[in-house]
């Protein structure tokens, strides 16, 4: 390696050791008596029988793989299948599917705002989509997380007639488990005219009579002009889709965005899978209602407990640690317990904030509940 990059290499890493954020790719090889509070299967979707028939019957019916771009020959019938399931459950015509939700914010962000445009986000909106807006030229302010006064302000501002404005956020934000008034929100939208996109990731599959997100729990998804949702969460699959109200919005991305057009496209297996969960989801009322109680009496156990947890009723629950060297060891000793639980340390959040985050399921037993809690109580006051 060229002595220069190798010198620049290890100073990058070096800090990072030194500040206790240094990451490290592990295996996880689940096996019984784990109990994983760490990813974000919220429906506990991805080990479900119909799901995994739905797998089977794609792979012996299309392969393993799509083996070429949706522009090629990737795009199969499986794709369109979803893609109707997606339009029937939202009541949207306009959609695209994508490989992951980093490369549809991305795609979707680097493509619509343009020089000269002004993007307001939210404080902690996701990497895919500021990696999105910075590339596109725009000029990027945020707004501080959740504060619609601070927005209204800022539109106050900023809102004139020959400009292009955008509002950006997340529904459930993916590192706290809280979100914004969205009806405020479209009010506000209904005031300036800004383009409104909407990152639901984190409140498919939780939120919304039909399961499809927090923009319908709100009775706001007319409002919403662009809106991002997952595969890969609560639906137990892989993948990504937008919606429009624009048609205009899908042949522009389609003919535009490199992430679409230049690789090798979503397998059809994830397609049924996806497929499937939809129609899984739209049938589960009552499962996930008793998740989103469930979250409520958390939150309030750990309040009781001490932690300064936000109250709320989202499946993501994020108990300040501070330190990242402290929630590391925390997070390693309920490995070694057979929780997984995350560990968030900066640049994913702002330094000094490091957190637990804890990924809830909507059909969590009541004793592995019990199982975290008196862990957690354990572990955090022994671990300095």
């Amino acid at each position: 390696m060229n002595p220069t990059l190798k010198s620049r290499i290890d100073s990058v890493i070096s800090e990072r050791v030194r500040a206790g954020t240094l990451r490290k790719v592990r295996v996880n090889d689940s096996v019984d008596g784990v109990l994983n509070l760490a990813d974000n299967d919220y429906l506990s979707l991805s080990h479900d029988a119909r799901l995994q028939k739905a797998g089977r019957e794609a792979i012996n019916r299309f392969g393993c793989s799509s083996s070429a771009s949706p522009l090629i020959t990737g795009f199969g019938p499986v794709h369109r299948d979803l893609l109707a399931s997606i339009e029937s459950w939202y009541g949207i015509r306009n959609s695209i599917a994508w490989n992951s939700g980093y490369v549809a914010n991305q795609a979707l962000l680097h493509l619509l705002p343009r020089k000269g445009d002004l993007v307001l986000a939210d404080r902690f909106i996701h990497n895919s989509a500021i990696a999105g807006i910075l590339s596109s030229g725009s000029r990027l302010l945020r707004y501080r997380h959740c504060d619609l006064e601070h927005l209204e302000a800022l539109l106050k501002e900023h809102a004139v007639n020959d400009r292009v404005l955008f509002v950006v956020t997340e529904s459930v934000f993916s590192m706290d488990g809280d979100y914004p008034d969205l009806k405020s929100i479209a009010n506000l939208r209904e005031q300036y005219g800004f383009y409104w996109v909407l990152d639901e990731a984190h409140a498919v599959g939780w939120y919304g009579e039909e399961g499809s997100g927090l923009a319908e729990e709100f009775g706001v998804l007319s409002q919403v002009d662009a809106l991002v949702g997952t595969l890969g969460k609560a639906l137990g699959s892989m993948g990504a889709y937008t919606l429009f109200k624009d048609e205009a919005i899908c042949d522009y991305l389609v003919n535009l965005a490199g992430e679409f057009i230049y690789s090798t496209y979503l397998p059809p297996v994830c397609a049924a899978v996806a497929t499937e969960a939809i129609q899984s989801v739209r049938q589960s009322i009552s499962l996930r209602e008793e998740g989103k109680k469930l979250s409520s009496r958390v939150r309030i156990r750990l309040k009781e407990m001490g932690f300064d947890v936000a109250l709320g009723d989202s499946p993501i629950i994020s108990i300040p640690v501070g330190d990242a060297n402290r929630v590391m060891k925390i997070a390693n000793e309920f490995a070694n317990r057979k929780i997984l639980v995350g560990a968030v340390r900066p640049p994913t959040v702002p330094e000094g904030t490091s957190r637990l985050r804890i990924s809830l399921k909507a059909d969590l037993a009541d004793e592995s509940i019990k199982r975290f809690l008196d862990v957690l109580g354990e572990v955090v006051g022994t671990i300095k």
